[in-house]
């Protein structure tokens, strides 16, 4: 049996980390290019979940890898998904603050 989907025009709303986690799966590969799987992370804020790749280490001889990617943003006020500049959890957040502040 399939898992009920929400109204069309309607977003699951993340209560939890562990609900942003399985919303944001569905933004990221489960394989990368390169064959490389990575662990993703939630850091949950004031408005919302951010989640974000984390690729295990890579030998000294391995060249290096694609420097594209995003994080993935989840509202706790609607659970709109933003995709978000590849840049450092704490940065990313403050970003995602700037641009989508809630009951803007």
């Amino acid at each position: 049996m399939s898992e009920p989907q929400p109204p069309i025009g309607r977003r699951p709303v993340p209560a939890h980390a562990d609900e942003a986690l399985e919303i944001g799966r569905n933004h990221f590969p489960s394989v990368w290019p390169d064959g490389e799987r990575p662990t993703l992370h939630v850091h949950e804020f004031d408005i919302g979940y951010l989640v974000y790749p984390v690729f295990p280490p890579r030998a000294p001889d391995a060249g290096p890898r694609d420097p594209g990617g995003s994080h993935i943003a989840i509202s706790k006020a609607d659970g709109h998904v933003s995709a978000l500049p590849n840049y450092s959890p704490e940065e990313a957040v403050e970003w995602y603050r700037r641009r989508f502040r809630q009951g803007t």
